[in-house]
């Protein structure tokens, strides 16, 4: 064997074993970004699962305490047919001064959509921890929990949720919708310094924006006084029940929804917004059937509750018949 020979089979063994070692090399290489890579998806995977066991916990946490905050209310199961808000209209008073102006009532059919509207005067005379006094006082002493309370005793119906909604807030929220047309009942004159309150609107047709609204709210006639400011409660919130069913208000319910979450209180919270805005998806374009707390007013001008009469009213409007057919739907 020549020279040349065995120097061209040195130089193929040497080229086999460099293209062996790149071959190693490679293999190896491969394996530490594999192995990167699989720690990388593990580390990956452990932190979503840890984040996503932490969200479970929170998320189950807050489910479980929204359960123990629905059982707390002791909704009567009767009433599971029906979705009923008490609805409170505050003064602007000092915090812990305010005081209910308005109360209300509105209950839907889940089934329907039909709806049913209760008001409550705010001289409403009732007792509260062995002592007396009237019902809208009661907002300054517990607020709205303590009313939900009260309410639910003086009609025996369950209260599923309830909106706070102070006086101006009212107001931009009318202003919003783009004002509502009433029928003013009289000319309504007032004067009042001391709290800034001056009232004057003439009888007829009126296009009201939203303070006009609430000098409509609150003018106490002298002809029947309170009961006079329930009964156009009663109209205005059918007339406001009609403008939020027109096709115009539409456009206007990012505006109105940003109202409800950041100027309103409410007991509703993120698990019942899905029941909740499913009520409302439904609501019957019939208007409400409306009805005043029925009672008297004595010599002192509180309202005295009918307890019998009341009964008989709030049978009228949650029939048993309604509450055993939805029961049956729910089975």
């Amino acid at each position: 064997m020549t020279n040349e020979t065995k120097e061209n089979i040195k130089q193929k063994r040497k080229k086999v074993r460099k293209r062996r070692k790149i071959k190693v090399f490679r293999l190896i290489f491969m394996c530490v970004i594999l192995s990167l890579l699989i720690s990388a998806v593990l580390f990956v995977g452990i932190s979503v699962y840890n984040v996503g066991s932490r969200v479970y916990n929170e998320f189950d946490t807050m489910y479980q305490g929204y359960n123990d905050r629905k059982t707390a209310r002791a909704i009567d199961p009767k009433f599971d047919g029906y979705t009923n808000i008490l609805i409170l209209g505050i003064d602007d008073g000092e915090q812990g001064e305010q005081q209910a102006d308005t109360i209300l009532v509105l209950s839907f059919s889940n089934d329907t959509g039909k709806s049913r509207l209760i008001s409550i005067p705010r001289n409403t005379w009732v007792s509260s921890n062995s002592s007396y006094g009237h019902l809208g006082n009661l907002y300054s002493w517990g607020g709205a929990n303590l009313l939900v309370r009260h309410v639910s005793q003086l009609l025996g119906v369950s209260i599923h949720q309830y909106i706070v909604i102070g006086m101006s807030t009212f107001a931009e929220l009318i202003d919003v919708l783009g004002g509502l047309d009433i029928y003013v009942e009289e000319n309504m004159d007032y004067e009042d310094p001391e709290s800034g309150l001056s009232i004057h609107l003439g009888q007829g047709y009126q296009h009201l924006n939203g303070e006009d609204s609430q000098k409509y709210l609150r003018f106490l006639g002298e002809k029947l006084g309170d009961v006079g400011r329930v009964q156009r409660q009663q109209k205005f919130m059918k007339a406001l029940y009609a403008k939020v069913l027109q096709l115009d208000t539409i456009p206007k319910l990012p505006a109105i929804a940003d109202i409800f979450r950041n100027k309103m209180e409410t007991s509703a919270e993120i698990f019942d917004s899905a029941h909740l805005a499913n009520v409302l998806r439904q609501m019957s374009s019939d208007p409400p059937a409306t009805i005043m707390l029925p009672g008297s007013e004595n010599s002192n001008g509180s309202w005295v509750p009918n307890v019998g009469e009341i009964d008989a009213r709030i049978s009228e409007l949650f029939p048993i018949q309604d509450i055993t057919e939805d029961k049956a739907t729910d089975e």
